[in-house]
């Protein structure tokens, strides 16, 4: 069978209202059974093919792709195959499964056993659980759940198309387990996985399976640390293997997030039948020609832009130079982008016609197909629509103002720069007093339900300004006064008022807007609404200094003011895409400093500035990433440097591979950082140690992202690592990431268990 003329390569798999994230919390809480989340997840699945139908994708043709998951796609992947960690092994049935207590146990962390370690998905805002993979490690079919939801869509009357990702990014994305030899990687192993893929492959196929998406996105990157000639020699090695399996489905290798570059004469090579190319990110190959099926990804899966479909569709009529058999597909998984433009009733309907969610791009997709099977002529009046719709927007009060262009055109050298780090410390020294080890938290504490209902009560007019702003004041007072009890040291008033530390910054920015309905999968059931950002940026008041303020009038100790920084505001958020991103990020940079001059103003001293995203806009060419770090670097630098020596910039970074960009993170200048690491067990810290890093150093002791409470030896143990590599005067104490997602019993034991540790490691080195 042909590959599908129109498909893409992922959708989004939480439900248009979050039925499956309540549905999983649920299971979680004891509140619904496993059978009924199996249920509730076979309804979406359902939902979600028939929706794919009536948007113009077909029923029968593979051009569904069968990519749901409960949790992580890397973790499906790793649980097909067997690959449990060892200290989860209690958890495993005697025929090799896992039942969804265990699966999501690997996600969460149960008693003294850690959860898998967490970090970012290539240049994306969403994280994936990194297996552990050793010597030990007994690969076999272990788990058969992608086997039986092809199975339900065959039964449905659907042929849908498989999804996992491929064997050589399994191995790539996978760490070492504990114990492992030196010098061992995960992808010494592919001669034992690769057996077990061909078994999964045999057995999709004896359910209705025509084709199979095999998801390699590692092939694009350059960040991986591991040889380009060995990533390369096992692509070949892989593909030549599955490919000669007697009965299988045909293969579609699918690879996102940039250009294929060398790896794609290997996979042609081979006797696979497609490869997916993104041509958002990457360019038309050219000396290349070939006689597989090229899926071009022409359809931006990454932002929500309506964009150049002229433009998308010329890349594919370039790529009939290359094969005479094109398809054409999303760049990437649509699980990057809310549902549903249409269903956004707070958008203005001249912004609407500028979007395309998930729905609306597999309707671009269906369109481009028709274009590929019937001609141009066929859908140029769409192509025409999508035209008018891109010169409205450059034309649009607000997406271009002169004062904006004017002040970031002004800037000079200096306005980039601070004093000498000696002179801030000797300052902050004077004005804070704080003792060794200080200890902090990052800045969210635990939204519990009363405090939502009361934003929305608000938002929605049933509770008057002065109502809404007691009710926060009041749930400041009680985080200030638990913080003093437990004995931190510099405090934070815990962020009531955020509803998300992105969404927040834009609703109270000049250029963005907000979603209702616009979610998005950032790791297991955490959904977030990026903003978009569609026009110049400009604060037209003071944001947080009301909060700020009111909460140092409650307390002797230094209070942290919260912003986010420009970077992260630009990855968390869908941002234009009609103009370089360091002119973006400057103009938010403008914004946020006008904002830490008010705070400073206000008496603030210490000033967090979030960058949890710096490592994930990182792109995945090394040929791309000098002019990124520059400016992203930059855009923190000019937020933040117009404050006086004795006022402390903090920042914050969370769940990346630090080692590849510590010396961005020294050039950001700030007094204190502090980054994720606990999960780790402080993997960090060498990085830390060899860079030579001299301003003050907050390792996480505490994974907020798991229910688990660290035990108070845990954290002592965790310190002791941290003082044992960062001089003693560097170290602060504080957790890996804000609270907020986390309940209070769960929080104020921890935080306690924090303390305990500190104060006692405080007593060792006093003696």
């Amino acid at each position: 069978m042909s590959f599908p003329t129109g498909t893409i390569l992922g959708y989004p798999r939480i439900g248009r209202r979050r039925e499956l994230k309540r549905a999983v919390e649920a299971f979680w809480a004891g509140r619904i059974t496993a059978d009924e989340l199996e249920a509730t997840a076979a309804e979406l699945r359902a939902v979600t093919r028939a929706r794919l139908v009536e948007l113009g994708l077909g029923k029968t043709d593979s051009s569904i792709p069968e990519a749901f998951s409960y949790y992580d796609q890397v973790l499906d992947a790793a649980v097909t195959v067997g690959a449990i960690p060892t200290r989860f092994a209690s958890l495993v049935k005697p025929d090799g499964s896992l039942d969804l207590a265990g699966y999501f146990t690997i996600a969460r962390g149960e008693g003294n056993n850690t959860p898998a370690e967490m970090t970012k998905w290539f240049d994306t805002n969403y994280h994936y659980l990194v297996p552990e993979i050793g010597p030990e490690t007994d690969f076999h079919l272990a788990s058969d759940r992608l086997i039986r939801e092809v199975a339900e869509a065959t039964t449905s009357g659907y042929r849908t198309r498989p999804v996992i990702v491929g064997p050589v990014t399994f191995l790539l994305l996978s760490k070492p387990s504990e114990g492992a030899p030196e010098g061992y990687q995960p992808l010494d192993r592919l001669d034992d996985l690769l057996p077990v893929y061909a078994e999964l492959l045999a057995a999709l196929t004896a359910v209705g399976a025509e084709w199979v998406q095999l998801d390699e996105p590692a092939l694009v990157s350059e960040s991986i640390d591991v040889p380009r000639s060995a990533v390369l020699a096992a692509t070949a090695k892989a593909y030549d293997l599955l490919a000669a399996v007697p009965v299988r489905p045909q293969i579609f290798v699918a690879a996102p997030y940039a250009g294929l570059g060398d790896a794609l004469p290997v996979l042609d090579k081979t006797a696979i039948e497609a490869i997916g190319l993104d041509l958002v990110r990457g360019t038309i190959p050219t000396g290349f020609t070939t006689t597989k099926t090229l899926v071009g990804g022409v359809i931006d899966g990454h932002n929500i832009w309506r964009g150049d479909l002229a433009g998308a569709f010329e890349k594919l009529t370039a790529l009939n130079a290359l094969s005479p058999s094109v398809a054409v597909t999303s760049s990437t998984s649509l699980f990057h982008v809310p549902h549903d433009a249409t269903d956004e009733p707070l958008l203005a309907d001249q912004l609407k016609s500028w979007l395309a969610f998930a729905d609306q791009k597999v309707g671009q997709v269906a369109t481009l197909a028709k274009g590929l099977v019937e001609g141009k002529g066929a859908i140029q009046g769409e192509l025409d629509a999508a035209s008018a719709a891109l010169k409205d927007r450059h034309d649009a009060v607000g997406v271009r103002d002169g004062a904006v262009r004017a002040r970031a055109e002004a800037l000079a050298p200096s306005d980039f720069a601070r004093g000498a780090y000696a002179d801030r410390l000797a300052a902050q020294d004077a004005a804070l007093h704080l003792p060794f080890l200080p200890t902090t938290t990052i800045g969210s504490f635990p939204q519990t339900g009363e405090i939502r209902k009361t934003r929305a009560a608000f938002a929605a007019g049933r509770i008057s300004e002065a109502e809404y702003k007691e009710a926060m004041r009041a749930e400041i007072r009680s985080v200030v006064e638990l913080q003093e009890s437990i004995g931190l040291d510099v405090i934070v008033h815990g962020e009531p008022e955020r509803n998300d530390m992105v969404q927040y910054f834009a609703e109270n920015l000049d250029g963005f807007a907000v979603t209702q309905n616009g979610w998005v999968q950032s790791y297991g059931s955490r959904c977030t609404r990026p903003s978009i950002l569609w026009g110049d940026v400009s604060r037209p008041s003071p944001i947080t200094v009301e909060w700020s303020t009111y909460t140092q009038s409650l307390t002797p100790k230094p209070v942290k003011g919260m912003l986010t920084g420009p970077v992260t505001i630009l990855a968390w958020s869908f941002v234009r895409d009609d103009q370089p991103l360091r002119d973006t990020a400057n103009q938010v940079a403008l914004a946020l400093r006008d904002e830490i001059a008010d705070l400073e103003a206000a008496g603030i001293g210490i000033i967090q500035v979030d960058e949890p995203a710096l490592r994930e806009l990182l792109p995945l060419k090394k040929s791309d990433q000098p002019a990124y770090l520059d400016w992203s670097v930059n855009s923190f630098r000019l937020a933040t440097a117009g404050v006086e020596d004795k006022t402390q910039i903090h920042t914050h970074l969370c769940y990346s591979e630090f080692g590849v960009v510590i010396d961005a993170i020294d050039q950001l200048d700030a007094d204190v950082t502090s980054i994720e690491a606990a999960r780790s067990k402080m993997e960090v810290v060498p990085d830390i140690q060899s860079s030579g890093f001299g301003r003050g150093i907050g390792p996480g002791v505490y994974d907020i992202h798991s229910p688990r409470v660290p035990s108070v030896d845990e954290v002592t143990d965790l310190i002791g690592i941290a003082l044992g590599s960062i001089p003693e005067r560097q170290v602060w104490v504080n957790p890996d990431c804000g609270l907020k997602t986390r309940g209070y019993d769960e929080t104020v034991e921890s935080l306690t268990n924090v303390l305990a540790a500190t104060r006692a490691v405080r007593l060792q080195h006093a003696h």
